[in-house]
């Protein structure tokens, strides 16, 4: 799950209807031009760094782009997948459910609408995969994130030349150095329908860096129980943070995840430390915060040292429900270095193509860095599983957090899930 605007709330089944209704009218543009209808999870800033991206196309075209923005992609492309109305273009909520979507012969192949060898050139390889299925490319990134930064702010005290290598030296620094800081962590739950998915993230952390990537892909793909001592221990260590966190559980699930690190930049600081994705830097206070003076991160530590060096990432995928020839061209112009430099110059996302370098400053070129240079690299777990596994574990999450006593039987429920919504 990657960052988004607030405000967006649960949609009924009936609300999905109107926005796919909304997203699909008219496909003629008032000049003559086309209409590419286009669904995403953006909204604010994000909805504005899209729109500046895609104006390039626009005035070169002659065509529009109709934007709709909803925080309940899942609900919205599900409806639209079984009702046969979709927009032309979509952000998919993740591999999980673009294979789905796929599968039922919902998304258009894009072989022939990329350059194909431009497009595996230019993106990392690992990227290009999970856009793949049964051989072809259906879904592409139009950007990308680093998962599980440690945010800090330099005048608390700054890591910039002893980041805690272990997640020992961080326990053992956040003691030592607290200083007026009222908490040792900032954390913020709440997304609307998506609310939970920020805890996923911590809950993917501790599984990638404990238990090691081979045991982590297998849990995503449903061949690793929840009730495994792997997932038990990794969701403990997620609720040792929360109880070391500003305001405790309750302020946790109430706070929105766009504002779930603003606390380090109070005076006195609510917080030594918030465990963000690279786009936090475009959201809350990080926004209007000077980088590198302000904030700066260290990456996630490690823990088991067999597996230093790992890092998790995300990013938006796109896909295209409706092959007409202006959706055709908007998406071979999405996955270029000239339109995805448009987003990383605005700041707070990273680039899936190689040849878009415009970061504004340091910290995203060293995000940027970390993505393309991993020694062991996974992506969201979450965002690969199956639709009803993802909402679960968002669920979860939240359900913990309440009351970390009923651990067992949530990840006993967690079970539950994954039986059915692995069969095939």
């Amino acid at each position: 799950m990657h960052g988004s605007a607030t405000g967006w709330r649960r949609l009924t089944a009936l609300g999905a209807v109107v926005v796919l209704a909304a997203a699909a009218c008219g496909t003629s543009g008032s000049s003559g031009g086309k209409t590419v209808s286009v669904i995403g999870t953006w909204g604010g800033d994000e909805e504005k760094a899209f729109l500046a991206m895609v104006k390039p196309w626009e005035d070169s075209t002659g065509n529009k782009v109709k934007y709709t923005g909803t925080r309940d992609i899942n609900a919205v492309l599900t409806t639209g997948v079984a009702s046969g109305v979709l927009p032309d273009l979509a952000g998919l909520p993740g591999p999980g459910q673009m294979a789905e979507y796929a599968a039922a012969g919902a998304l258009k192949p894009l072989d022939g609408v990329l350059d194909l060898a431009k497009y595996k050139s230019e993106t990392a390889s690992a990227l290009v995969d999970l856009g793949t299925v049964d051989g072809k490319v259906v879904g592409v990134f139009i950007k990308a994130a680093v998962k599980g930064l440690i945010w800090y702010n330099p005048s608390l005290r700054d890591y910039s030349s002893d980041a805690p290598a272990t997640w020992d030296d961080l326990k053992a620094a956040a003691t030592a150095n607290q200083g007026n800081a009222g908490a040792i962590w900032c954390v913020g739950l709440e997304s609307g329908s998506a609310s939970g998915w920020p805890g996923t993230d911590w809950v993917e952390d501790f599984v990638l860096r404990q238990a090691g990537p081979d045991f982590y892909n297998a849990w995503w793909q449903g061949k690793q129980a929840w009730t495994s001592p792997e997932i038990k221990a990794a969701f403990q260590a997620f609720g040792d943070v929360i109880a070391s966190s500003a305001g405790g559980a309750n302020t946790v699930l109430t706070t929105a995840f766009q504002e779930g690190g603003d606390g380090l930049f109070t005076n006195p600081p609510q917080c030594e430390f918030h465990h963000q994705a690279s786009f936090i830097t475009g959201l809350g206070k990080f926004k209007g915060a000077v980088a590198g003076t302000d904030y700066n991160f260290f990456p996630f530590p490690d823990i088991n040292p067999a597996y230093t060096g790992a890092v998790e990432g995300a990013g938006d995928l796109f896909g295209m429900f409706n092959d007409t020839e202006a959706a055709k061209s908007l998406m071979k112009y999405l996955v270029t270095a000239e339109a995805q430099d448009i987003w990383v110059k605005l700041g707070g996302a990273l680039s899936a193509n190689k040849n878009a370098t415009s970061y504004p400053d340091d910290i995203a070129k060293r995000s940027a860095e970390l993505l393309s240079t991993a020694k062991i690299f996974v992506f969201d777990a979450s965002d690969l599983m199956p639709s009803a596994m993802n909402a679960a574990f968002w669920t979860a999450v939240v359900d913990y957090t309440k009351d970390p006593s009923k651990l067992d039987a949530i990840l006993v429920s967690l079970d539950a899930v994954q039986k059915d919504a692995y069969a095939q």
